[in-house]
């Protein structure tokens, strides 16, 4: 805080598949309350970030809310992953924007496909317009009044160096139309 750095992003937890999932819900509950309040006391906000995945606490963005709701979000809320809320949400992703709305600390932007392998479907990252993250949550984000950072990620092989700048300023580009638009 004294460095005037004021925001971070939490590690996250993943869930033990062995032990039931409510309490331990409880458990990352109370370590959020603990940290919110030494956020207040040092003037600093964390975020959760909600990643996908078959273990990550917070890829069913219900998660996270249950973990926020109660905290100030000016100290505690969520870096909110429109990629991986589309990912593990499907269509519903606009439901826990508007639920997380309140609480966001930071918006990532990615974007992913469906792919076909010989034994399942997995998702692959993606440039950004190119995959399932619709364009209409920049126009629901210009809309709620959020003024944070937007964090542009890049999950997809960007090749070398100038392929990869490339990569990066055509995400860019998409990334600013979407918001213009």
């Amino acid at each position: 805080s004294k460095l005037g750095i004021k925001r971070y992003r939490l590690r996250g937890a993943n869930y033990r598949l062995d032990q039931p999932i409510p309490p331990q819900l409880e458990e990352q509950r109370a370590k959020l309350r603990e940290l919110a309040q030494l956020n207040q006391e040092l003037g600093l906000q964390g975020g959760w970030q909600n990643h996908s995945g078959d273990r990550a606490v917070g890829a069913p963005v219900w998660d996270i809310w249950q973990l926020v709701k109660d905290l100030d979000p000016r100290h505690m809320g969520v870096c909110f992953d429109i990629g991986h809320a589309t990912l593990e949400g499907g269509y519903s992703w606009p439901i826990e924007a508007k639920l997380m709305e309140p609480f966001y600390t930071a918006v990532y932007v990615k974007d992913f496909s469906w792919k076909k392998t010989q034994k399942n479907w997995r998702a692959e990252w993606c440039p950004l317009g190119e995959g399932m993250v619709n364009k209409a949550f920049f126009d629901r984000l210009k809309k709620s009044g959020y003024t944070g950072p937007i964090s542009q990620h890049h999950e997809y092989p960007l090749g070398d160096r100038p392929q990869m700048i490339a990569a990066m300023r055509k995400d860019l580009r998409v990334l600013k139309d979407w918001l213009a638009a």
